[in-house]
């Protein structure tokens, strides 16, 4: 798809769009790349190790991954500019409790809801937004949507660097909730204008595809937990959230590991997120022409790739291939997953379906961290780690080979 017809589509559903932009973009109070840089403070505060750090680290992911499916579901049944401000809400009691927390096992409740809000919910809430309400052109709703990930990306942890130096630990979590209050609210109230007509276009216009004869009927969670596809697709689905925040979680330890400076590692982030925008770009019209399913099976390579690098070189500049490769899986992979599910299982229940995909993802992401950390703390090199990762997302594509050859269409309507 030309640049026109992005612009032509942007103008089209310029709020909406800016909506989701946003919303995934201030994703990133909860996201890994952020929280990891307040890492090194939290441990000499609380006098944690890097096992015990990512050990906690873990229990408020888990907490977060077993709340979602229940939280994620919310989205189909209560009305979509409502959710959002209790997402938001969400988000700032988050960020004030970061800011306050008096204790180390008081990280647990402060990173569940972290996790919850950012990771979580406001991420969830942008994909089932931009894939429901957009049939035609879904992957470029989710490309654009999406550029709020990217944009988070380069700019909230090197931002959180500055305001960590600046600051302290503690009164950056306090800008981080007056952000969210005077930036992020005002904004989504402002951009969600028309969602009431919007949302009962998308209701007749699925009653009315459903209702037609041999038309492809929405599965259920139930029946999705019961396709043998969705289990093979999972080690795919699910390796870039484990893996990628495993690494970013570690990232100044790694850095120091092989004498990359704080600033050096995070000012790198910006070669993430561009490759993470244009990979989402190519992705989205990919998506519209192809389908996700014929396109997920190189989604993986340039991690791959990415974490071969990253074990075999030390030199600074080698952050940026790195970094590179894995923005290109991780940009890809925020258009084709949310596509996905609605290529397979329809829109009717994309909401609980993405929070129960979303959950195991959450779930695979609380695994990374103490994984790679007790590896740390057992003197196993980084490089070997890195390897370790790669084979893993080998046999995860072997197994996305496999649900694709077993797939089978949506059940039709009588």
């Amino acid at each position: 798809m030309p640049l026109v017809g992005y612009l032509e589509f942007a103008r089209a559903h310029r709020r909406f769009l800016g909506f989701g932009f946003l919303l995934a973009c201030f994703s990133s109070v909860g996201q890994t790349y952020f929280v990891g840089v307040f890492g090194p403070s939290i441990m000499a505060e609380f006098s944690l190790g890097h096992g015990a750090w990512g050990g906690l680290y873990m229990a408020g992911t888990l907490l977060s991954a077993a709340a979602l499916p229940f939280t994620g579901r919310l989205v189909d049944q209560v009305e979509l500019g409502r959710f959002a401000l209790g997402v938001i809400a969400l988000l700032v009691l988050a960020a004030l409790a970061a800011a306050l927390v008096p204790a180390a096992w008081l990280l647990v409740p402060t990173i569940f809801l972290l996790r919850q809000s950012g990771q979580g919910l406001a991420s969830h809430l942008m994909r089932i937004a931009m894939a429901r309400y957009f049939t035609t052109g879904r992957g470029k709703a989710l490309a654009l949507g999406g550029l709020g990930f990217s944009l988070g990306e380069a700019l909230w942890p090197l931002a959180g660097v500055a305001a960590i130096g600046a600051l302290g630990w503690r009164s950056t979590w306090l800008a981080v909730a007056g952000l969210c209050l005077a930036v992020l609210l005002p904004a989504a109230l402002w951009l969600l204008r028309g969602q009431a007509e919007r949302h009962a276009a998308w209701l007749a216009d699925a009653a009315a595809a459903e209702a037609k004869p041999g038309a492809a009927r929405s599965w259920t969670r139930r029946e999705v937990l019961r396709d043998g596809r969705f289990w093979l697709f999972l080690p795919a689905v699910t390796a870039p959230a484990m893996i990628v925040t495993a690494l970013f979680f570690h990232h100044l330890t790694l850095a120091e590991s092989k004498g990359w400076s704080a600033a050096w590692i995070t000012g790198s982030y910006v070669f993430y997120a561009a490759a993470g925008i244009l990979a989402s770009i190519v992705a989205g019209p990919l998506v519209d022409r192809f389908g996700a399913r014929r396109l997920l099976p190189g989604l993986l390579l340039p991690l791959i790739a990415g974490l071969a690098v990253l074990a075999s070189f030390d030199a600074p500049l080698s952050a940026w291939p790195y970094l590179i490769a894995v923005g290109l899986t991780g940009g890809a992979a925020a258009t084709l997953y949310p596509a996905l599910w609605a290529e397979l299982y329809g829109t009717r229940h994309l909401g609980a379906i993405k929070a129960m995909a979303a959950a195991l993802m959450v779930f695979a992401s609380a695994l990374g961290p103490p994984l790679l950390g007790l590896l740390f703390d057992l003197g196993v090199p980084g490089e070997t780690s890195c390897w370790l990762f790669a084979g893993y997302c080998a046999a995860a594509t072997a197994c996305l080979l496999a649900g694709l050859a077993r797939e089978r269409p949506m059940a039709k309507a009588a």
